[in-house]
């Protein structure tokens, strides 16, 4: 299950919703998952706190009565002045509830920019590639053996290129899914380290700025060309992950 599945489904968790089986997916990737955890957290600490008493504003039972009893003690520009007041006092304390809900639905720390949504999903695809002994559907140090064969299971063609001369020998490629579609997976290998590098066809939606993020002791770097948007996933030095994006970059053929 992805983030963005375990998102849309962690209300109707949370209200018992969900049938037997999905109920135990989404239990399962919050175990492995930091960021969506982090999100069912919010969430639940949200609902509690928009179930107490101090965010909500009732009038006192005598509002009324004693409203009326000091309005027909007073003329008419009294009367005014006080109904002003009270309709004030009302107003106040209806923003100070508004406020207390926005800032308790601010500090949600799951609510992350898109980006660190995406880097968080890159890392545990990497993990889990890792953990599972799934690191490739095709292993192959050939380029031309990765290519054809993800071309086949994708409708796009991402560039798969032969790093090896720079340090960066191919091991081979998989199929993932991240930030709602499918994406290409390739393999390198950087002395025993690997380095994993997500490959979509570039959206509107997606950011074209290069940057480098930490994640859970992992280092990940992002950039876009006009066709389409990297993000690479190693726990190799920041030196030598920047090393990997140069030499990609510059051995992908001119669209």
């Amino acid at each position: 299950m992805s983030c963005h599945e375990t998102r849309e489904l962690i209300h109707g968790y949370l209200d018992g919703e969900l049938d037997l089986v999905k109920s135990l997916e989404v239990e399962s990737h919050l175990e492995d998952c930091t960021a969506c955890a982090q999100t069912y957290k919010g969430v639940r600490g949200l609902r509690s706190a928009l179930g107490q008493r101090a965010v909500r504003f009732e009038l006192p039972k005598d509002f009324q009565g004693r409203l009326r009893s000091a309005l027909r003690h007073e003329d008419e520009p009294q009367r005014r002045s006080t109904i002003f007041r009270w309709q004030w006092l009302v107003a106040a304390t209806s923003l100070i509830t508004v406020i207390a809900v926005i800032w308790a639905v601010a500090g949600i720390p799951g609510r992350q920019a898109q980006g660190d949504v995406i880097a968080q999903e890159i890392v545990s695809s990497h993990v889990r590639s890792l953990m599972a002994d799934h690191l490739t559907d095709v292993a192959s140090s050939d380029q031309h053996t990765v290519k054809p064969w993800l071309d086949t299971k994708l409708d796009f063609a991402a560039p798969v290129l032969d790093l090896s001369g720079d340090g960066f020998p191919l091991v081979g490629g998989r199929l993932d899914y991240l930030d709602n579609h499918s994406a290409a997976a390739l393999v390198y290998q950087r002395r025993k380290h690997f380095i994993n590098l997500f490959i979509w066809p570039t959206t509107p939606g997606d950011s074209k700025a290069q940057k480098m993020v930490e994640r859970e002791g992992y280092h990940l770097v992002h950039w876009a060309d006009g066709d389409f948007t990297y993000w690479a996933v190693s726990d190799v030095s920041v030196d030598d992950l920047q090393n990997f994006q140069r030499s990609f970059e510059q051995q992908v053929p001119p669209h």
